[in-house]
């Protein structure tokens, strides 16, 4: 679609709202930018955009859709909302922010989604290519938004992108070069209601892929098999269990790519990241960047050099014997249950948060003795305390405030012991994002410990 002239309502005012507002502009669009929330400030809203921009706040004027050539939804939009239905119905194209950048931007594509392990394997992957392209752009997800980047990328330029459900919701076009998805546990059921529509909207990823693209897949994960069967993408496994035929796998403490012949990428034990689940996002990095052609030798030196990212399993401290870490981005259970496969010592951990309809019983056992208290709150704290009750599990407590939750763990803890923050729900309604709330965790801990 030619974009210029065309009338473009932009829904949603948050931060990819706002950058595909600017990119609109640039691209000569005629723009109306809608947010449900009428307490915002549409002033301020107009600043961030940087033009003078039609802002619509509070009830959505239906008539504006008769007027309407092009829908851009924010990624945080349900495409459920009757709204949205109307729109359809109405013929209108609907696309995601994704969509926008994609259309606009120009280079290659690398995009990675799954339920854990994306902003890791993200981050390293970007680190891996700025070693070998000059032009590299890390955006989605992670928190940099593709439509920021898109109007400054070239032929020659890479995008590395973080993809979540709801960014792939909403994809018409996009076409990555590589894809991977790293992995599918039960995640964001209040938004997609059901794990069909959730693996349906992760697999979207690879959906425009042909036998000249390639897609990284897990090769222990069911459904991801089941996607390897069908994808017309040309299918690079991974596997943390399995000695593979082709592919990358862990073996006796090495991670071993297997093509034509047998090469050692590295041991594990030069890694700066710790964990099995870390192992498995060094390999699907590692087999993205082996697919573009990059050499062998520039993607050793890229993981072996990575020392991972914030709020994932990150020391923070050790303070009077005790050895503190913030998880923050372990914002499901799924993502929990690795933080704490990683500690070594009896641990005071942090949890509860936003209610994402997740079930709990699968973290509560990998607790599996290590956990010697529980310190529960936010929304999930009466769920997840009788999902532990249930379990056998009785050395909990239910507190207020991340403050009290944070200074409870400090007072309980005992020299050679360990406090995670891992909350296994996400952080809405009492932090912005995890980055805050781990944020929050590191400074209460240089504060109180």
């Amino acid at each position: 679609m030619e974009i210029k002239g065309k009338n473009v309502l932009v829904f949603g005012s948050g931060i990819s709202g706002v950058a595909a507002s600017r990119l609109l502009f640039e691209k000569g669009a005629n723009v109306v930018l809608y947010d449900g929330n009428e307490k915002l400030d549409a002033e301020k809203i107009q600043k961030e955009i940087g033009r003078e921009t039609i802002v619509i706040l509070g009830k959505f004027p239906e008539e504006l859709l008769e007027r309407t050539d092009l829908v851009v939804m924010s990624p945080g939009v349900p495409m459920d909302l009757p709204i949205v239905k109307s729109m359809q119905e109405k013929r209108i194209p609907v696309w995601g922010e994704v969509e926008l950048a994609y259309v606009c931007g120009k280079g290659d594509v690398f995009a990675i989604t799954g339920t854990n392990g994306k902003t890791t394997t993200t981050t390293l992957l970007g680190e891996i290519m700025k070693q070998y392209k000059k032009s590299v752009f890390v955006v989605g997800n992670i928190g940099n938004p593709y439509t920021e980047a898109a109007l400054t990328m070239s032929e020659e330029s890479v995008a590395v992108a973080e993809m979540s459900s709801f960014q792939l919701e909403s994809i018409h076009t996009f076409r990555p070069k590589v894809s991977a998805v790293l992995n599918i546990t039960p995640d964001h059921l209040n938004r997609h209601h059901t794990m069909e529509a959730y693996i349906a909207a992760k697999e979207n990823i690879a959906m425009n892929q042909t036998a000249a693209d390639t897609c990284v897949l897990n090769y222990e994960d069911d459904v991801l098999r089941e996607l390897g069967e069908k994808t017309r993408a040309h299918v690079l496994y991974f596997s943390s269990k399995h000695r593979l035929e082709k592919g990358i796998f862990l073996e006796e403490g090495k991670i071993i790519l297997r093509q034509e012949e047998e090469e050692v990428l590295c041991l594990v034990d030069e890694l700066q990241i710790l964990g099995v689940h870390n192992y498995e996002n060094v390999m699907a990095a590692a087999a993205m960047a082996y697919a573009y052609g990059v050499p062998v030798a520039v993607i050793r030196k890229a993981v072996k050099a990575f020392a991972g990212v914030a709020h994932r399993i990150e020391f923070v401290a050790e303070k009077h014997g005790v050895a503190y870490y913030n998880d923050s981005k372990g914002t499901n259970p799924d993502a929990a249950i690795k933080g704490i496969q990683a500690m070594k010592r009896p641990t005071l951990l942090i949890g509860g948060g936003y209610d994402k309809d997740s079930s709990y019983e699968e973290w509560i056992d990998a607790f599996d003795g290590k956990v010697k208290k529980l310190v529960l709150l936010g929304d999930t704290r009466e769920k997840i305390a009788a999902t532990a009750k249930r379990k056998g599990f009785q050395e909990y407590l239910l507190v207020d405030t991340f403050e009290e939750a944070v200074k409870t763990c400090i007072e309980l803890a005992c020299p050679g012991d360990a406090v995670l923050l891992s909350p296994a729900c996400a952080s809405w309604g009492m932090f912005r994002n995890y980055e805050e709330r781990g944020d929050k965790f590191k400074e209460l801990i240089q504060t109180l410990a």
